[in-house]
């Protein structure tokens, strides 16, 4: 780092750092649930293998969609096209509510199938699941809230004059949501 940058410059690192630092610590709590997960698929209850429900396909497809969605804002808010941002902004926020709706839809479908989360009828392979996805739903919470904010403060004219560091930090971490979903989707479809 130059001595020399302005207060901003440093301060502007130090955030991206510190989005760094957490997306790296989620990172290896799901690669450590997914060793765990491995490790595990070794018992003698384990159930060898487990279809996804197609809901689960359905959410992902949505998610990468409002990955598109809220890059596309973010050129927007760049070329001052404010009204369009707010608009994908708004599409990116309706395709994470119809991932979480499909997310749900999937869980319905698992326990019809008869994998429940806890219980006589639970499974230890069962359980993983349902831990590894309510936990990408609890930080995609996170990034649902990020995304609101952005949107309150375009509405507030907040990202003009090339101020779009909170933006640029939130479509990073949008991002890095997406690809942790996709990683465990296609883990899970494809291990076992």
């Amino acid at each position: 780092m130059n001595t020399n940058d302005s207060l901003q410059v440093k301060n502007n690192r130090a955030k991206k750092m510190m989005l760094w630092f957490g997306m790296i610590s989620m990172s290896m709590t799901f690669a450590g649930l997914t060793s765990a997960y491995v490790v595990s698929s070794s018992r003698s209850d384990w159930i060898e293998q487990i279809n996804l429900p197609f809901a689960f396909t359905i959410s992902t497809i949505l998610l990468i969609l409002s990955s598109g969605t809220f890059y596309l804002a973010l050129k927007s808010i760049k070329t001052a096209l404010i009204k369009r941002a707010q608009s994908l902004l708004l599409i990116t926020l309706g395709l994470a509510l119809a991932f979480i709706y499909f997310q749900f839809q999937g869980f319905g479908e698992f326990i019809e199938q008869g994998y429940y989360f806890t219980g006589a009828e639970s499974s230890i392979t069962t359980s993983y699941l349902y831990v590894l996805v309510l936990l990408h739903l609890a930080h995609l919470t996170g990034g649902i809230i990020v995304v609101l904010y952005v949107l309150y403060r375009t509405f507030r004219g907040k990202y003009l004059e090339g101020n779009t560091l909170g933006f640029e930090m939130a479509v990073t971490f949008w991002h890095f949501l997406d690809i942790l979903w996709l990683y465990l989707f296609l883990f899970v479809s494809f291990y076992g």
